[in-house]
């Protein structure tokens, strides 16, 4: 992963591969686009993991009326985008009818931001979801990282939980919202944050475990964007008391039995879960995982969690589909400037991927939230 520091903001997303199906979710969208952002305060004490903003930052996606003018969205300066992120309509009146709409809650991956999940927000929208993506403090790309924004993951299903309160308290959207069909996405270390919000329960020491034995992976190693990482968390684990004291809840269970079904891209960390903690899970979840994804290698994450949660379906998209194929697609700056983000396999092509991935998604909620 590269930190993008003019625009600062980093994309992290999964890959997938078209498959024959897909266009068709794309067809069939029955709504236009409309788009606001949230500042939710938090009452109660809260981790902030370091953060500047003592909030939690929101972009919400939604249907919208039929009148709403949609435009093209961006990332990264205006004179010069980067990312490509999708259409919408700023703060368009939401559409009529029905009178209640499902909601998503959805979690973005390492250093990166609600926004980089436009690509998947925007189309659930269009098919008649409230779709709301969180700025995880201290790991979103928005600001500046946090060693312990990057260390205390456990934290990030909280800060869904958070989202889902505020998203129904809403004067504009909590009495649009079905509250019996609310369901979760994320990519990558928000895949793991699925995991979490769907009552699996994380073990450290297994983890660590994992990364000082033979089978140790890519999984083990400090991401590009914070190459200290694992300095940083030995650090804090061993001297710091406010991080060792949160630590200590890291087994907690977080699920909140509200979300009935989660949709993980890519998940990370498997080696942070023990079978028994997997087996917990009670509620439908679908895993969506790339071959040639180096970043978080498939063996001890997307297929471990296959194999050890109740019930789990598993796809691995075959070929080049790789972890950077599912940022938001790149504009013209994009390529000249980010090209490890930005250039796909040979045969790779990224809006198709997109429309398959968000085909399966599709599929997928409107199954488990009836």
């Amino acid at each position: 992963m590269v930190r993008m520091a003019a625009a600062r903001i980093m994309l992290t997303l999964l890959v997938f591969p078209a498959f024959g199906a897909a266009a068709r979710a794309q067809a069939k969208a029955e709504f236009k686009t409309g788009v606001q952002n949230r500042t939710f305060a938090v009452d109660q004490t809260y981790d902030w993991r370091g953060a500047a903003t003592h909030a939690l930052t929101t972009t919400i996606w939604y249907p919208a009326e039929s009148s709403s003018v949609e435009k093209p969205q961006w990332i990264g300066p205006p004179d010069s985008p980067l990312f490509n992120a999708g259409i919408a309509a700023p703060d368009a009146a939401i559409a009529k009818t029905p009178a209640k709409f499902p909601l998503i809650v959805i979690s973005h991956g390492t250093g990166g931001s609600a926004l980089s999940m436009a690509w998947m927000g925007t189309v659930l929208a269009a098919h008649g979801y409230i779709a709301a993506a969180v700025n995880h403090p201290g790991n979103n790309a928005t600001e500046a990282y946090t060693p312990q924004g990057f260390s205390t993951w456990w934290e990030r299903a909280r800060d869904l939980s958070v989202v889902i309160d505020k998203m129904l308290a809403d004067s504009t959207f909590g009495a649009r919202i079905d509250s019996r069909r609310i369901g979760a996405a994320g990519f990558s270390l928000g895949g793991y944050t699925m995991v979490e919000i769907a009552g699996g329960t994380t073990d450290v020491p297994a983890y660590l475990a994992f990364c000082k034995s033979p089978r140790a992976d890519a999984i083990c190693k400090s991401p590009p964007e914070f190459p200290d990482l694992v300095e940083q968390f030995n650090k804090l684990r061993d001297s710091d008391a406010a991080f060792q004291a949160v630590l200590r809840h890291a087994g907690d269970s977080y699920r909140d039995r509200r979300v009935r079904a989660v949709f993980a891209m890519a998940p990370a960390l498997g080696p942070a879960f023990t079978p028994a903690g997997l087996a917990k899970i009670a509620i439908p979840v679908d895993i969506v995982a790339g071959a040639s994804d180096q970043n978080v290698p498939i063996a001890s994450s997307a297929r471990y969690f296959a194999a050890h949660i109740p019930g789990a379906k598993l796809v691995i998209l075959p070929g080049g589909v790789a972890h950077y194929t599912f940022l938001d697609s790149c504009a013209d700056a994009g390529h000249k400037r980010l090209a490890l983000l930005c250039t796909d396999a040979a045969g790779v092509d990224r809006d198709a991927i997109h429309s398959q991935a968000n085909d399966l998604a599709l599929r997928f909620f409107a199954a488990h939230l009836e």
